[in-house]
């Protein structure tokens, strides 16, 4: 029977093998697959390195790398593991596959660039597991989420199952934005809150919900009228916004505050059994304006609490508001930026519409004025078609 020594010898005799310095020479051209585990990588990576434990490379590396042409250099701490994963690389049909001798310890102790990476807590790794296991999230992806910002406006019927996700999701800061307090009368639909919530602040029930579902989420709470003189200072920092308002006034605004800070706003709005999601990408993309220039008539814009709204709805609706603020977050597939997402509950139907940026804008258009935050409410009406109370 062959000892170790002579099956690594015959593995390293069928590989390729680089030094450290050679392995430097690609690092603008290859891919780095750091095969160590976990607790290894903590330590420290070479920049940009993708990883997947040796014990989870046949498993994972064709999600992770998927154009088995492009160049791959593997390392892991001293050679070893890394020239039996190249071998298996090899089997797998990686055409162009390199390890590096030495590993990462001759990396660092011949002074070539590396990084502390990101680092889940025991807890953390535990909790988000589903998503670090997509090779589009990982752990890097995960991270960024903690990172981020999202700002709600409204924790009625749409903020509600947006929050929830989002807070489930790991997205560290969460801004809500509501001068409302709980009614019975928003129970049908708004799961934020409860039956002993009622006649409590909007923004103190959202955050101890919140809190409770992730302690990993810092809830800020906006007890505020969203308006001219307050909306670039309350918007500032964020990296997305949920849109849930239920006015005109509101969503005139926040699209031109948003363009001001370049902000990206996922819009959700919803109306009996009608929903609709579209993103609005500042300066990418249509903009609020270029999809509604002017609010429509009062007859064709009843609230809902006039018309009325079917209760599951907005968690639909609020969901795939989550889902896409998530997209924008992680540069993650294809957001709704110019296109607009039409759900109908009663067909059970989905529609895709596209929405174009109009040139003539007067809010993001080429010869666009400079933009004037203002108060629109004596332009709009109290109520907008398709919005949730």
């Amino acid at each position: 029977m062959a000892s170790f020594r002579d099956l690594l010898a015959d593995t390293k005799a069928k590989i390729s093998e680089v030094d450290p310095a050679e392995a430097e020479e690609r690092i603008e051209t290859a891919t780095f697959l750091d095969v160590r585990e976990q607790d290894e990588v903590d330590q420290g990576v070479v920049p940009g390195a993708v990883h997947i434990p040796r014990g989870h490379l046949e498993s994972q590396v064709e999600n992770r790398l998927t154009d088995r042409d492009a160049p791959v250099v593997v390392y892991c701490a001293g050679g070893v593991r890394s020239a039996f994963a190249a071998r298996t690389l090899e089997e797998l049909g990686y055409t162009d596959v390199v390890s590096m001798a030495g590993g990462y310890g001759r990396w660092k102790d011949e002074g070539r660039p590396w990084v502390t990476p990101a680092v889940l807590t025991a807890d953390q790794r535990d909790r988000y597991q589903r998503h670090t296991l997509l090779p589009e999230v990982g752990v890097e992806g995960q991270q960024r989420l903690l990172d981020s910002k999202v700002l709600l406006l409204g924790a009625g019927g749409l903020g509600s199952p947006a929050a929830l996700y989002l807070a489930a999701a790991g997205v560290g800061t969460i801004g809500v934005v509501d001068m409302d307090v709980v009614d019975a009368s928003n129970l049908q639909r708004q799961i934020l809150h409860n039956m002993s919530r009622i006649g409590d602040r909007k923004v103190d029930s959202a955050k101890k919900t919140l809190t409770e579902l992730n302690p990993d989420v810092n809830v800020v709470g906006y007890d505020v009228r969203l308006g001219a003189d307050n909306v670039l200072d309350v918007i500032d920092g964020y990296d997305v916004i949920v849109d849930g308002a239920d006015n005109f006034p509101v969503r005139y605004l926040l699209n031109d505050a948003s363009l001001v800070k370049k902000i990206p706003v996922v819009h959700g709005s919803i109306f009996r059994f009608e929903g609709q999601v579209t993103v609005f990408d500042p300066y990418e993309g249509p903009c609020y304006r270029c999809l509604l220039p002017e609010p429509p008539p009062p007859e064709l814009a009843p609230s809902c609490a006039e018309a009325g709204v079917l209760g599951v709805l907005p968690g639909i609706v609020g969901s795939v508001q989550a889902l896409e603020a998530i997209k924008v977050l992680l540069d993650l597939g294809d957001p709704l930026v110019g296109r607009l997402l039409a759900y109908d509950a009663l067909e059970q139907s989905f529609r895709t519409f596209k929405v174009r940026r109009d040139p003539q804008c007067p809010a993001c258009g080429e010869d666009a004025p400079p933009i004037q935050i203002a108060e629109y409410d004596q332009f709009c009406l109290p109520h907008a078609v398709l919005a949730d109370d």
